[in-house]
């Protein structure tokens, strides 16, 4: 069930989706597809919510996205190389007018001193646009998919 804030998030951006006349998609990893749960909990979301790509693998953001096996080996499926690829391989794979992409560490394990459990870095693409921006969440693994899924939720803030 989604929280009464996390539904109220996903309608006011499907508000300013449907008032743009837009359709988004997500493409999500460590959220495991829970922007896209939240988004399509919204009454009359089919009007602007196109799907999303759970890809939560390497193999995955590269064959479903097109996230160059290159930026992966280089720079890591945590970085903002990859939640920039991730966001307009779903931009172009769905016909969407705008992409959400999360890719991060959602613990318990698997922090590093460079990349520690809780960092999340977010993509935003429309048109020809395309913005990353990185968060560290505290808390456990829920609270921090939770605490990703409500930053994508507003990301269409970074927009207008």
């Amino acid at each position: 069930m989604v929280s009464q804030t996390r539904h109220d998030l996903a309608a006011v951006f499907g508000k300013w989706l449907q008032q743009k006349q837009w359709q988004m998609v997500t493409a999500e990893s460590c959220t495991g597809g829970g922007i896209g749960y939240a988004m399509s909990a919204v009454p009359g979301s089919s009007g602007w919510f196109a799907g999303g790509f759970i890809t939560y693998s390497n193999d995955m953001k590269h064959h479903l996205l097109g996230v160059p096996t290159f930026t992966l080996a280089k720079h890591g499926a945590v970085s903002a190389e990859t939640a920039e690829a991730m966001a307009r391989g779903a931009l172009a794979n769905s016909g969407a007018d705008v992409a959400i992409a999360v890719t991060g560490i959602a613990g318990p394990d698997g922090g590093t001193q460079e990349k520690p459990v809780g960092l999340v870095w977010f993509g935003l693409a429309w048109e020809n646009h395309c913005i990353t921006w990185s968060k560290i969440f505290e808390g456990s693994r829920t609270q921090v998919r939770k605490a990703t899924i409500d930053e994508a939720l507003r990301s269409f803030e970074k927009i207008t």
